[in-house]
């Protein structure tokens, strides 16, 4: 009879193996597990460890909706229980003009917060933020790390507001959508603002802001390119789609109370005997018939249409001594007295009924200079203006302030509305920014940038149907180009 000893010795070989293997895969779990708490651990995040920025305004609307955003945020901190974020209103951290270009900045927020934070957040006055996800989200990044993070927006085609960079394949360039929130890493500042303090910047004008941060980052290269996050949304806050995001948009405007009535409002627009038959006719079918009060103030008097001659000679470029013409026209008798005056070319495309909406959110008896912000040697001290294609809206306080001053064209064809912005900088007005305004086309515009808004004006005939191109974007229906209903929100 065979002994089954070496069978039993193979099994006991065998169980023991197995113990053996089943110890050293424990403690390989073990120390996975170890190292996965390790990286939880490390990439755990405070609330404190955040510093929001609020890219807010100091014109006594927009100071109010950012201290509202303010103290969100510190609610939301007290009800988990946490300490208190820092959060910033960019409009009161110093009398900089140029502190809305960020870039400027960032040497006050490295010496500040470099040594104590991890992220700096940016977000706008409209921009809903919920902490937790938005902690849950940052968390998943190397804070020791340099990172650029946000909602991304590209061009289909190159376009001028970015002076046609990549025109081979404009697309391959991401920059924030800033209504989204966008963030930099604390190791990202803190080398930036050694940048911005060694290295004078560049660019003279600052034109599209959220696109020419995104360049300055990059670099050529040797800086970060904008990482997607899918989290920063600019979904409406009851939007199913929102339920993943940390950042949403208030779905309703903010409470201005009843819409600015015609006869408060005068529009002018510059014009020229030469665009008389190919500009005029355009605006004669898609706007004119909103305003109470409009004139056209040309070089030659047409009666047919009619058109002004204020004794300006004409000019190719500038128009700086037309537009103060028109400002003085303003505060005679020759007009009816109104709140407010409203400049534009007469290839201006605009929405007259969404402009008295959002007017109706600012206080006449201020003075309110209103468009979209452009800014030139921001860097090195200089001004802020709004850009005149897009229309310039300004109160009657503004328009008295800016003539007893005294300020004055030096010459009848330099650049109006970059002389009117050193006007307003030289008496302490600000300009008050709202995207809502666009310099371009649509076509020169990022298209989830435009399907979040309900615009207001756009500028240039050139390659497009104007008549076509009002109809999509700028008829009062107050809906979005995609055809959702945005209860007339106006992103301010």
């Amino acid at each position: 009879m065979r002994s089954n000893r070496p069978h039993v010795a193979a099994r006991m070989l065998s169980l023991s193996f197995l113990i053996f293997h089943f110890a050293i895969s424990s403690s390989r779990k073990d120390s996975e597990n170890r190292d996965e708490i390790h990286v939880i651990h490390k990439n755990k995040l405070d609330l404190q460890e955040i510093v929001f920025v609020i890219q807010s305004q100091s014109n006594s609307f927009h100071v109010k909706q950012a201290e509202r955003r303010r103290a969100d945020l510190l609610e939301q901190a007290h009800s988990l229980r946490e300490d208190p974020p820092v959060v910033l209103c960019l409009h009161s951290l110093s009398d900089n003009e140029g502190d809305w270009s960020i870039l400027p900045l960032l040497p006050y927020m490295s010496r500040s917060f470099g040594r104590n934070s991890s992220w700096i957040v940016f977000l706008q006055e409209e921009t809903n933020v919920n902490t937790v996800p938005l902690l849950q989200v940052l968390a998943k990044f190397d804070k020791d790390k340099e990172w650029f993070l946000g909602k991304p927006l590209y061009d289909e085609e190159s376009t001028i507001i970015h002076h046609y960079a990549f025109a081979e394949n404009p697309s391959v360039f991401k920059y924030p959508d800033f209504a989204a929130a966008w963030a930099l890493s604390i190791p990202l500042v803190v080398r930036l603002a050694d940048k911005v303090r060694d290295e004078p910047l560049k660019s003279d004008f600052t034109i599209d802001l959220k696109h020419e941060i995104a360049l300055y980052i990059w670099d050529n290269g040797n800086g970060p390119r904008l990482t997607a996050v899918p989290e920063l949304c600019t979904e409406p806050e009851d939007s199913p789609r929102a339920h993943h995001c940390a950042t949403t948009l208030r779905k309703e405007p903010p409470a201005c109370g009843e819409s600015v009535k015609r006869e408060d409002m005068f529009v002018a627009v510059k014009t020229c005997r030469k665009f008389h038959s190919e500009r005029v006719p355009v605006i004669k079918k898609t706007w004119e018939k909103d305003a109470l009060f409009l004139e056209y103030y040309s070089d030659h008097a047409d009666p047919s249409i009619p058109t002004i001659n204020l004794g300006v000679p004409n000019t190719e470029r500038g128009h700086c001594g037309k537009t103060f013409a028109i400002l003085q026209r303003f505060l005679s008798n020759a007009v009816p007295n109104t709140k407010w005056l409203v400049v534009v070319d007469d290839d201006t495309l605009i929405s007259l009924p969404r402009l008295r909406v959002l007017l109706g959110c600012y206080d006449p008896s201020e003075p309110v200079c209103l468009g979209e912000r452009y800014g030139y040697g921001l860097s090195q001290g200089g001004y802020s203006y709004i850009t005149g294609g897009g229309g310039m809206v300004f109160s009657r306080e503004a328009v008295v302030r800016i003539l007893n001053s005294g300020c004055k064209c030096y010459s009848d064809d330099a650049p109006d509305d970059m002389v009117l912005g050193m006007c307003l900088n030289a008496l302490g007005l600000p300009i008050t920014h709202s995207p809502l305004f666009h310099q371009a086309r649509p076509d020169d515009y990022a298209k989830d940038l435009l399907a979040h808004q309900v615009p207001i004006s756009f500028h240039k005939h050139w390659n497009i149907n104007p008549v076509a191109v009002f109809n999509k974007w700028l008829r009062n229906d107050m809906k979005t180009p995609n055809g959702l209903d945005k209860n007339a929100r106006t992103e301010l």
